[in-house]
């Protein structure tokens, strides 16, 4: 049995579980990855909720007493999906204090119609911030260009935020920045800053797969299959050590504030032929989060194969590997704008048939 959760752990990455529902919680599942996996936080989104829903009959007593109630279906979710965060925070309370609130962190997304609408996010963030009332809370808002703003204002409020469905460094940049404007509106009204913390989530294993397709169309067998992905999450990493070492920051470190951590998601191997610990194993460096779905936990816990720090010694060869990309014909910025847009329609279809999973509920 590998020890590398217990290694990746300590080096300084955080692990997230990327999923959560009622039947974890009753079952005692994710009590046993907290103490046997090294597991202190968990990511939800609306495809892990709907999955969740449609498969579980834990869901129907409280579909039909809600529904008799008057509730739509639409507050019948809101429901379910705030009260399996609110006890999954209760779940990891002692973790977000043991950590110095850093971990024991839940995650529970606007409604992602409202990806490209501001106002709404920001009202929305802010019901689902009472509604779950735990100081563990992440809102999750996507880091569309609409989204920037409600970020900005989230974080002003005192608000901790998990930025979704970050594909670009450019668009990351602008993520960090609209953060630290939060924050030094909080410094600047005489707030704390100490409550408030946030994580980057850059989605990695969509890069490769769409990436790949390309390569394979231009020439099959590329060298570059599958190297994409991780030196984008690199030059990342090297984005968020700039800002760490900024004088901007380092005002804003002065007032207690918490740097927005880099999380990498979307861990888990869609090609097959790749190592399916590549995107965790090759993703460690100091003060990241990874979260996993259990599938990809398992097998780093089998036969990952811990290195130490795999970011920081690589930011000049993922810049080659950019450069060879481009060389080959390959438009990134195409790309990360495909996969946004991709990513919220697809985010969008999973809350919709959450609403019908839930409406399809009888007697």
């Amino acid at each position: 049995m590998s020890t590398s959760l217990a290694q990746i752990s300590k080096s300084g990455v955080s692990i997230w579980l990327d999923d959560l529902s009622r039947e974890r919680l009753q079952s005692g599942s994710l009590v046993e990855l907290i103490e046997s996996s090294n597991v202190v936080g968990v990511t939800t989104n609306p495809s892990i909720f709907s999955a969740a829903i449609s498969g579980s009959d834990l869901y129907k007593e409280d579909i039909l007493a809600l529904r008799a109630e008057g509730m739509s279906t639409t507050d019948i979710v809101t429901e379910l999906t705030t009260s399996d965060v609110r006890s999954a925070c209760d779940l990891f309370l002692s973790t977000f204090l043991e950590s110095n609130q850093i971990d024991g962190r839940v995650s529970i997304e606007v409604d992602p119609r409202l990806a490209y609408n501001t106002s709404e996010t920001i009202s929305q963030g802010i019901a689902l911030h009472n509604l779950v009332n735990r100081p563990n809370l992440l809102i999750k808002v996507p880091a569309t260009l609409d989204g920037l703003p409600a970020i900005e204002e989230l974080t002003a409020q005192g608000i901790s935020v998990n930025v979704t469905l970050i594909f670009s460094v450019e668009r990351y940049e602008l993520v960090m920045d609209a953060y630290l404007r939060g924050i030094e509106r909080r410094v600047a009204r005489g707030l704390t800053t100490s409550n408030v913390h946030s994580v980057a989530s850059f989605f990695v294993s969509r890069i490769d797969s769409d990436i790949d397709t390309k390569l394979d169309a231009i020439s099959p067998n590329s060298p570059l299959r599958g190297k994409a992905a991780i030196a984008n999450a690199v030059l990342a990493y090297e984005a968020y050590r700039k800002v760490l070492q900024s004088q901007r920051w380092l005002k804003l470190a002065a007032h207690g504030a918490n740097m927005q951590r880099p999380l990498w998601a979307s861990t888990g191997v869609k090609d097959k032929s790749y190592d399916s610990t590549r995107y965790v194993i090759e993703l460690i460096a100091p003060n990241c989060v990874n979260t996993m779905p259990e599938g990809t936990l398992n097998e780093v816990r089998s036969h990952g194969v811990f290195r130490g720090d795999t970011i920081t010694s690589e930011y000049s060869s993922a810049r080659k590997t950019f450069d060879s990309l481009a060389a080959a014909g390959i438009n990134f910025k195409s790309v990360v704008n495909f996969l946004e847009d991709d990513g919220v329609a697809k985010f969008e279809k999973a809350w919709e048939q959450l609403l019908e999973n839930v409406e399809s509920v009888q007697e």
